[in-house]
This record gives C-alpha cells, sequence and structure tokens, in this order.
C-alpha cells in the first residue's frame, strides 16, 4: 500500500530493501555516523543495533509490517508495525541522522498510528524503550505515549542486540491510546 504525505511516499518492505534499512537503522543508533543525529545510543550500546535476519523476520512475518520511508527514491526512514490482538506494537524506527530534528519523525509515527488504527482496527499503540533514554522517552511522551512503568530485562549476552557500556539497562512499555 502507498500512501504519500506531502513529499514522503511510505510503502512496506520487501526482500530487497535489507540491507539498505539494517544500514539506515544502524546508522540511526551505533557508531560515530549516529552522532549526527540525537537519536544515538553509541554511549549505551556498542556493536550492532539490528542484522539482516531481524529485518528480515519483520518482513517475512504474516502480523508485522516494515513500513518503509522514502522520499526523492531514498529510503530515509522505517519503523516496525506488529498486529497484536487489540493493540499493535511499534518498532524498528530510525530516520536517518541527518534528518533528525526537522519533524520527520513526529509526521512518520503519526502516519504509523494511523495505519495501524486503519489496517487493524487496533485502540493502542504499544513500544518498548530503553529505560535510560531519558531524552527518548519524552519525545514519545510528546507524541501521547504514556509510560507504565512495566520493564522487562535487556538481554544481556546476546550481542545480536549491542554490547552493553552498562549494567542498569533495561526496557520501558509505553502505551498510546489511538482513537
Amino acid at each position: 500500500m502507498d500512501t504519500t504525505a506531502g513529499h514522503l511516499t511510505y510503502r512496506d518492505a520487501t526482500d530487497a530493501d535489507v540491507d539498505e534499512i539494517v544500514a539506515l537503522i544502524e546508522s540511526a543508533y551505533r557508531g560515530e555516523a549516529s552522532r549526527a543525529g540525537w537519536t544515538t545510543e553509541a554511549d549505551i550500546l556498542q556493536g550492532q543495533r539490528t542484522d539482516p535476519e531481524g529485518v528480515l523476520e519483520v518482513i517475512k512475518s504474516p502480523d508485522s509490517r516494515l513500513l518503509t520511508v522514502e522520499r526523492d527514491g531514498r529510503v530515509v526512514a522505517c519503523c516496525q508495525l506488529e498486529h497484536r490482538g487489540a493493540h499493535a506494537y511499534f518498532g524498528m524506527f530510525a530516520v536517518s541522522p541527518a534528518l533528525q530534528g526537522a519533524g520527520l519523525g513526529k509526521t512518520i509515527i503519526a502516519e504509523a498510528e494511523r495505519q495501524a488504527r486503519a489496517t487493524w482496527g487496533v485502540t493502542e499503540m504499544h513500544m518498548t524503550v530503553i529505560s535510560v533514554r531519558e531524552d527518548l522517552i519524552a519525545w514519545y511522551e510528546r507524541r501521547g505515549y504514556r509510560r507504565t512503568g512495566e520493564m522487562t530485562p535487556f538481554p544481556y549476552g546476546d550481542e545480536r542486540f549491542g554490547i552493553p557500556q552498562r549494567d542498569d539497562l533495561q526496557f520501558e512499555l509505553l502505551v498510546k491510546p489511538l482513537a
């Protein structure tokens, strides 16, 4: 399903997008390139953020979509939407570091919420965020998400999720009602 909002084009990712999406996600969260944007996790996690297998798994899952956002034919952002009964899960959100801070993320999350409501009829969006990412959590709170205090452990020892640089990492569930 292609829809255009201004100069952005939204579509579901395909197998051919995997390498470009992995590179986008890595650039937004890991290493020196990520420092160009404000979503970097470089100080709390090293190593990879995702891999081709993880991205392909989302693309192939019957209950998931990997929404790909293009501008002028170039992938500039992506996010995972997964149908989980009465709610949808929002994850794997990445915006090109060079384009962060200009309102693109706000536009994309609003479109993702709209598509989850329209496609699945869900009444809530859920996501998990590393609890020490106060700036990121505050950004989501400004978009209507609320902290639940419900925590899940960080998968220490599983380098598919990165190499932690501190020992207090956990994920907090954030929830937003979708009207």
